[in-house]
């Protein structure tokens, strides 16, 4: 294409567009950061987690944090140096400059927010019957009805969002305080039923190789799947032009937002190692995006938190999904409008001034998901979407963290530095991104075609929309003020 990925990434130039209100401070901006890790996250994971490694489900998560923590170092650095809400793909085309290489890393961050909200979808289902069931409404239905409540939420995500709903700070603080006191109750069942003297402590030491791979495999694996929980932080970067004094707060305020969620998962672990028994642990893996609701049946069999439980679940994973649709609707938008995708894929609604063409088209690759993993009868459809989430950020996080090494060398001398990464840090965090990411960690090979699959569509739009422009010469993006739909 005639254009730079330089002019497609940086921000506008010249003040075309007034500068976004910086309305976001220490506190709103943690809330922002712990609300979009936590979420559907530990819901779809935990289960699988437990069915892998035992009583050490505590372990994945925090290697999982040691490895986002790196890696939030990268992004920090990054951050600081280039206050600009493009993210990824904006450092790697700093470091790097290869137009087409930049296109993949903000396509694959697209995929990774319609895998997750795929993944959310399943895990609503799971729990919104599961709390039907529970409560004595109606019995659990076959794999097909789940399935079509799936996509029938993905279908209301994308009304809502051509409506126009857009990301609120205030709402968002409601919403994580939802998220928090869900994942508190959990807490609370285990550690009520270690203090009745019915509970499982000791297990929380041992290792359980359900499926013969050995300890180092297992725990790998197991941080490998972990990881989805984990993920989120790197998305506040967007809000980097909304916060005051973004060079002074990020650094500390994304670091304490890992570690609270990193607490809170870890003692969710816990209590689920202390209510179930080794045996419920192995099975607890069939329980999917259900596994905790599981645990609050059990660990309080007497009190009506249950029947409360998977309502308070299905609302936070709903709060997920409708955030990963909109990010991938508006970055369908945005490369739409800068003629990296088809110009067909930047329509607007003119009332609304919705992005309707990029809704229905990253709906359609989700229900497409959706329909694809449940063809597979034998296979766990929340591991499989949620492990693809993993990879793509995986992939993503190990060019972040190399191309933080590269900008790190360009870096002028006389430019004021707010945070750099301790040492080699980014290095070792691409290493183990990357090491992550690999089939050796008993990746489903599914989880490599859902990717592939999704990346293969995005080259080809990429590749039909670069013939198109340099046969009509229509290289540059459009001239109307680029502002979010």
């Amino acid at each position: 294409m005639s254009k730079t990925s330089e002019e497609v990434f940086d921000a506008t130039p010249e003040g075309r567009e007034p500068e976004l209100k910086r309305v976001l401070g220490p506190k709103l901006l943690l809330l922002f950061i712990v609300g979009d890790i936590l979420g559907a996250g530990v819901y779809a994971v935990t289960g699988t987690m437990a069915g892998t490694v035992g009583g050490i489900v505590w372990l994945p998560f925090l290697l999982a944090f040691v490895v986002a923590t790196l890696t939030a170092f990268s992004y920090l650095e990054l951050v600081t140096q280039y206050p600009q809400a493009a993210g990824a793909a904006l450092y790697t085309h700093k470091a790097f400059g290869i137009h087409f290489v930049t296109f993949l890393v903000a396509f694959a961050v697209v995929c990774s927010g319609i895998t997750s909200a795929s993944t959310s979808a399943n895990v609503l289902a799971q729990n919104l019957f599961g709390g039907f069931e529970i409560n004595g409404w109606m019995g659990l239905p076959g794999q097909g009805v789940i399935t079509a409540v799936a996509m029938g939420f993905m279908l209301l995500l994308a009304a809502i969002n051509l409506r126009g709903v857009g990301e609120s700070v205030k709402f968002n603080v409601v919403l994580t305080l939802v998220e928090m006191i869900a994942l508190c109750i959990v807490i609370g069942v285990g550690f009520f039923v270690m203090s009745q003297g019915t509970g499982n402590p000791g297990e929380i030491f041992v290792f359980n190789d359900y499926q013969d791979k050995g300890m180092f495999l297992a725990v790998t694996a197991a941080t490998s799947i972990a990881f989805f929980a984990m993920v989120g932080f790197e998305d506040s970067v967007n809000m980097v032009e909304e916060t005051r004094n973004p060079e002074r707060i990020f650094p500390r305020t994304m670091l304490t937002g890992l570690g609270i969620a990193v607490l809170l998962y870890m003692l969710v672990a816990v209590s689920v190692v202390s209510v179930l028994t080794p045996t419920e642990l192995e099975n607890i893996r069939e329980a999917e995006g259900a596994a905790l609701l599981e645990v609050v049946h059990k660990g309080s069999p007497d009190f009506p938190i249950d029947r409360i439980f998977p309502f308070l679940a299905v609302f936070a994973v709903a709060n997920t999904a409708l955030i990963n649709m909109l990010m991938a609707s508006r970055l369908i938008y945005g490369m739409a409008r800068q003629r990296v995708l088809p110009r067909a894929l930047g329509k607007v609604l003119l009332v609304r001034r919705t992005p309707w063409a990029g809704i229905v088209f990253s709906t359609v690759l989700a229900l497409g998901l959706i329909l694809y993993v449940t063809s597979d009868p034998e296979s766990n459809i929340v591991a499989n979407l949620s492990g693809t989430t993993a990879f793509l950020l995986l992939c993503v996080f190990t060019v972040v963290n190399v191309a933080c090494v590269v900008l790190r060398r360009k870096r002028d001398p006389n430019r004021k530095v707010f945070f750099t990464s301790p040492g080699q840090l980014p290095l070792l965090a691409a290493l183990l991104c990357a090491f992550l990411a690999g089939p050796w960690v008993g990746r489903n090979v599914i989880q490599y075609q859902i990717a592939g699959g999704l990346m293969a569509i995005g080259v080809v739009l990429w590749f039909v929309t670069w013939l198109i422009n340099r046969r009509t010469n229509q290289g540059q993006p459009e001239n109307e003020p680029r502002g979010k739909a």
